[in-house]
């Protein structure tokens, strides 16, 4: 690295305990023991996706990844899980340094439960309102991703996010810039306006050490940016937030399910807080179909606007030395 991207990446290496400031996005079925060490010991900072998991599992899933890597990483958690308390319990129990909290404000007793285990505590902020909420709250770091991001996206684009926020808040805490992100002279784009670091997600998707199945590395490799779509809410009285994934029958698929939870929701035969799990339960099927067993006519493809850059399988630490000598040569191009 430069002096002057590693100057840039500074404050978010030593935030993360890495040697490059680049998160790898917690990706449902993807992001489990193998890929989450390889980040790790490639430089970058791998994340847990724990979703559906039980606190077993998660129990599991961080003691086999703390055989494969020596180095920092964290866990993503799901806000609404029925569990949260006790997954923190389990990430305490590991000494876990770095958790993220996504889907929502963190629910009451998880920010001091995080931070009195002695983790740092990281968030989503779709908006510049909830940030400085977050902020005041005693997080220390956000992500702002935008709607170009594979799988649960927000409704504005990370350029407008990155140009509305940075300004604002980059100087309270590190903010790392996500969504649509697949090369490097973007991330030198957005070091430059003030972001501590980066999360990429469909990036690493396909990297050598992914598991995910043959088949869905293919279609990746096949898409193009167009191809990655958003889903369609159908009942406004359910709040489903909008999925990022290729489009295919599975897209389909979830129309029909959004369709059986809102009559249900219609006859009373189900709560708003039960009818959202069923939507949560239901993605982390569908990914499973797709990236475990190879189904990606009726599995979910989650995947961002930057597929179309994803071209072949590699090894992590060469896609993370690719994207480094590209932000390099930008950098060194604007001198």
């Amino acid at each position: 690295m430069s002096p002057r991207l590693t100057q840039l990446m500074q404050r978010g290496c030593d935030f993360l305990g890495s040697d490059v400031a680049i998160i790898c996005g917690a990706m449902s079925w993807v992001s489990e023991r193998n890929l989450v060490a390889a980040m790790s010991n490639a430089g970058g900072f791998g994340l847990i996706a724990c979703g559906a998991m039980t606190p077993e599992l998660l129990d599991a899933e961080i003691a086999a990844t703390k055989t494969l890597t020596q180095k920092p990483f964290g866990v993503n958690l799901i806000t609404m899980h029925p569990q949260l308390m006790d997954l923190i319990a389990v990430c305490a129990k590991h000494q876990v340094t770095h958790i993220v909290l996504a889907g929502g404000l963190p629910p009451s007793g998880s920010l001091d439960a995080i931070k009195g285990a002695g983790a740092k505590l990281i968030c989503f902020a779709p908006a510049l309102s909830l940030a400085k909420k977050l902020i005041r709250s005693g997080v220390d770091a956000l992500v702002i991703e935008g709607m170009e991001a594979g799988g649960h996206i927000g409704p504005v684009s990370t350029s407008v996010l990155a140009q509305e926020m940075l300004p604002e808040i980059a100087d309270q805490m590190p903010v790392f810039v996500a969504g649509g992100i697949g090369r490097g002279e973007a991330i030198a784009a957005y070091l430059e306006m003030g972001a501590a670091g980066v999360q990429l997600g469909t990036r690493f998707a396909c990297a050598t050490e992914s598991i995910a199945h043959a088949n869905f590395k293919k279609a990746f490799f096949r898409a193009s940016a167009r191809d990655a779509v958003a889903s369609v809410q159908i009942d406004p009285r359910l709040p489903v937030i909008p999925v990022r994934a290729l489009k295919n029958a599975g897209s389909e698929l979830f129309t029909a399910k959004q369709r059986e939870v809102a009559n249900r929701l219609d006859e009373g035969g189900l709560a708003m807080m039960e009818a959202q799990l069923q939507i949560e339960h239901y993605w982390a099927g569908a990914l499973r179909r797709a990236v475990i067993d190879g189904d990606v006519e009726n599995g979910s493809l989650m995947a961002g606007q930057s597929v179309g850059m994803v071209k072949q399988e590699e090894p992590i630490a060469e896609i993370i030395s690719e994207l480094v000598q590209q932000a390099d040569t930008a950098l060194g191009t604007r001198g």
